[in-house]
């Protein structure tokens, strides 16, 4: 590639008082450390790394302005003098490297996960336990003086700006819909009301931090919620707020409580930017688009059609922090590109937990996994080149060992390449390139399509066996399961067998999931942005609030029965902000979702099973078992005997759910510690 493959991500941007050095922001992201005893020394390590590795401009996760406004209990607010200093640690560490940092004041209104909540009505929100009281006048006030204060002792601290949030449905987005704003006050009913919070909290920050200080305000362009924004509203209230001083107006989509999905993998790449190009025509600042961004060519082409002036990223930055880096030096092929998998990311924030990356398990970790010359060169055999296999082979050849990875399968990737083959996991084809890469880069010694033995392990003079070899699918016992019909999912997804047009799967785990999506899908939807909105329901032509429309769901070619023993809820164990996701999707295509089924015997016809104390027999014309998977470690005991050094990893030590998050991260801290 030449230097001009992205001209347009990193040419500057001049904002006339200030200048960003490319068009690269990194979106918000709470992470867990703003709460932690300590917590600001690792997220000051966490966005330098991400300075160094070339973004423009940064974004913090949200902060509150005030008590209240807290996300939960003990959440990150900004508002005392005593809050600057650590959120100094953060600014002189990202302003080494010529980036510039704001931080995002956010209130949750409704969303506070707390009993203290405010909002502009007393409507509980249908994700959280809490509802909250209407706020006085006064409270309003006061808010307002609040915000401008954050945003003062942001600029004490360092920033180079401040972040407004008003959209994914927080508490200035709950002003400015009625879906969620029904006072009859100067507050509410006419937009010119509704909007007043908005326009007053630019009006104070602006007042309160003077010209020469960046004022981002994350505009909610399509709510996807009933009772919405109409698009009249936003593009009133995106030319409002450029009179009133905002420097750049960032894209929100989406309410947490819609039931669109907006940023999991499945929705296609760069989704939504025909709302911020639509937008953008209507304004003269900097507008900033976003979700499913995660490729320097998805964001150069976005750049250069003139859908946005700027492109955020969060998730992609967690996944490799040297994005920028990488692009920039025209090895976009060695970026670690974000799945949006959201399983340890924004799964463990809504868990209360550290926020990570499943393909980067250093991410919010760089002070803890830190990546070290080996004092003492070793010779490593590692078996497997699944996730585990190959975090752990790299990151061992990245501190100086020499390393053999084996597997007995002509190509890396482990049980990848049955998961990039499921509509809406596309990305997974991503993860298996980066590792090719950096396999090449780090020196490792790939031998594919050789299956190991122990006394061959043995005879390679080792110091270190790494058995990384993955599991095998459960067998269960059902009379019957040795019929022709039954098949298992590594004969769908490996071996491509036939399968009927009526279909049992056993086991509603992720597998079962991702069996019954494959077997009801005749298209990815998520390489196809238009069929995909349509299917989700979103109505581009912004014809309701909201931007919603009656959903047209896609046929189905088979009638699907998703089969668990357990009383649970079926997909109870999936994502936390995902799991609803799959679960939609094949309601839509009438999958039957059947909980607390008992299977007496499978028959040449289908299957005998009980269910709510009834007999029946599903006439079916393929069984598929997807009961889960046990591990793979028939090599183990004969080197232990042998006096051989072994380490299990990934699937071979715990084989719950083909965990890639646990797998990646064992590997990667095995290597570290090695």
């Amino acid at each position: 590639m030449t230097q001009s493959s992205y001209p347009h991500l990193f040419e500057p941007l001049d904002l006339g008082f200030t200048q960003l050095k490319n068009r690269v922001l990194m979106g918000s992201m709470h992470t867990g450390l703003e709460e932690e005893k300590g917590g600001f020394d690792k997220l000051a390590a966490f966005y330098e790394e991400r300075a160094r590795g070339g973004v423009g401009l940064i974004v913090t996760g949200g902060i509150s302005p005030n008590f209240r406004g807290r996300l939960a209990p003990f959440g990150s607010e900004m508002s005392r003098p005593w809050h600057v200093a650590k959120h100094r640690k953060v600014t002189e560490r990202v302003h080494q490297y010529g980036a510039k940092i704001c931080m995002q004041i956010l209130h949750a209104g409704r969303y506070s996960y707390h009993p203290f909540s405010l909002a502009p009505s007393a409507v509980k929100a249908p994700i959280n336990p809490f509802k909250p009281k209407a706020m006085s006048e006064r409270q309003i006030v006061n808010t307002i003086k609040h915000y401008a204060r954050a945003a003062r002792l942001a600029q004490k601290a360092g920033y180079d700006g401040v972040e407004v949030m008003g959209s994914e449905g927080y508490l200035i987005n709950q002003f400015l819909c009625p879906r969620t704003n029904q006072r009859n006050d100067g507050w509410g009913g006419s937009f010119e009301n509704r909007m007043r919070l908005a326009l007053e909290i630019v009006d104070a920050v602006r007042a309160r931090v003077g010209n020469d200080f960046i004022i981002i305000f994350r505009l909610s362009m399509l709510d996807l919620v009933e009772d919405g924004h109409t698009l009249d509203e936003v593009l009133q209230l995106g030319k409002a707020l450029e009179q009133a001083g905002v420097t750049i107006i960032n894209t929100g989509i989406g309410w947490h409580e819609a039931r669109v999905p907006t940023i999991v993998t499945s929705v296609p790449r760069a989704a939504f930017s025909w709302i911020t190009e639509r937008v953008r025509r209507e304004l003269t600042v900097p507008v900033v688009a976003v979700n499913r961004i995660n490729t320097p060519e998805i964001a150069e082409t976005i750049l250069a059609s003139g859908q946005a002036d700027m492109v955020s990223m969060a998730r992609p930055l967690l996944a490799d922090p040297e994005f920028v880096n990488k692009a920039q030096r025209q090895q976009a092929d060695k970026i670690n590109t974000c799945i949006a998998c959201n399983q340890a990311c924004l799964d463990h924030v809504f868990e209360n937990k550290r926020a990570s990356c499943l393909v980067n398990p250093r991410a919010c970790y760089e002070t803890e996994l830190v990546v070290t010359q080996a004092k003492r060169k070793k010779r490593v055999a590692v078996v497997g080149a699944g996730p585990a296999g190959l975090a752990f082979a790299c990151t061992a050849a990245e501190r100086g060992h020499d390393v053999h990875l084996f597997d007995k399968a002509d190509a890396i990737g482990g049980q990848f390449n049955y998961a990039k083959q499921i509509p809406g996991k596309e990305e997974f084809y991503e993860t298996i390139r980066y590792f090719s890469e950096r396999l090449k880069d780090t020196g490792v010694h790939l031998k594919l399509g050789q299956a190991q033995s122990a006394d061959g392990l043995l005879a390679g003079n080792f110091d270190e066996v790494v058995l990384a070899t993955g599991v095998v699918p459960r067998r269960i016992d059902i009379p019957g399961v040795e019929l022709p019909h039954v098949l298992g999912y590594l004969d769908v997804l490996r071996d491509h067998k036939a399968v009927g047009s009526k279909v049992a799967v056993i086991g509603a785990g992720g597998i079962g999931f991702d069996v019954s999506e494959y077997l009801t899908t005749e298209k990815s939807l998520s390489l196809d942005e238009a069929e995909w909105s349509r299917r989700w329901g979103i109505d581009k032509s912004y014809q309701q609030r909201g931007g919603l429309q009656a959903p047209q769901p896609e046929s189905s070619p088979r009638e699907v029965w998703l089969l668990q023993r357990k009383d649970s809820k079926v997909g109870k164990g999936l994502g936390k902000t995902s799991g609803w996701v799959h679960r939609s999707e094949l309601k839509s295509k009438n999958v039957h979702m059947w909980n607390g089924v008992t299977y007496h015997r499978i028959v040449p016809e289908g299957i005998e099973i009980e269910r709510n104390g009834e007999r029946t027999l599903l006439s079916v014309d393929n069984v598929i078992i997807c009961a889960g998977q046990v591990p793979m470690r028939d090599l183990q005991q004969q080197l232990l005997e042998a006096g051989q050094s072994v380490h299990l990893i990934g699937g071979a030590d715990v084989a719950a759910e083909l965990d890639a998050k646990r797998a990646i991260r064992q590997g990667t801290e095995l290597a570290i510690e090695l």
